[in-house]
């Protein structure tokens, strides 16, 4: 398989997740039991953890599980969390609660990278980045299962596509070939 470059610390906007191969990044309330017994690419993980400088997230992904860190805890920086609504947040130390435009998280967040990568870990306000032009890079990790329910990478009904092109291989607007079996239940 066509493996991209590995991941560079260039000050980018990521949005990155690892994703069911239907198109969901949480399953129904945003949970992400399914990940269980996924594996990633050998290395993957330090890749990100070496060029992340910051982290933006939504607030109903922090609901579902306050204080969590990206990376098993392996990952030591900023975490910002667009809300609404941030007085009633459960507050958790290395985290900013930001109620602001989308454009101005992202202009705190890479400040706050330090030259580093920001990753937005939120289908929403990634969308919202995409539509407005501020997303660099989509970096995803296709997981082998269908989950059928869940929470979209890129919901948006009636919207505009977003075109795309591959950052690596020779062909950047080919399609992605990928081939899965079915595993029977036992």
């Amino acid at each position: 398989m066509n493996h991209p470059e590995p991941q560079t610390a260039g000050g980018k906007v990521l949005l990155h997740f690892s994703m069911s191969l239907d198109g969901f990044v949480a399953g129904p309330n945003h949970a992400m039991d399914w990940l269980a017994g996924v594996t990633g690419r050998d290395g993957v993980e330090q890749e990100y953890i070496k060029t992340t400088g910051a982290v933006l997230g939504g607030r109903n992904g922090w609901d579902r599980d306050p204080g969590a860190r990206p990376y098993s805890e392996d990952w030591n920086g900023p975490i910002f969390v667009l809300t609404h609504h941030p007085e009633d947040a459960t507050p958790a130390d290395g985290v900013t609660f930001l109620n602001c435009d989308v454009a101005e998280a992202v202009r705190i967040g890479l400040e706050a990278a330090g030259g580093k990568n920001l990753e937005v870990l939120s289908p929403t306000i990634g969308r919202q980045l995409l539509e407005r032009g501020l997303i660099d890079e989509i970096d995803l990790h296709i997981a082998p299962i269908l989950l059928g329910d869940g929470i979209r990478l890129f919901d948006n009904p009636g919207g505009r596509p977003i075109r795309l092109r591959h950052a690596h291989g020779s062909q950047p607007f080919a399609e992605i070939d990928v081939r899965y079996h079915p595993v029977a239940e036992a």
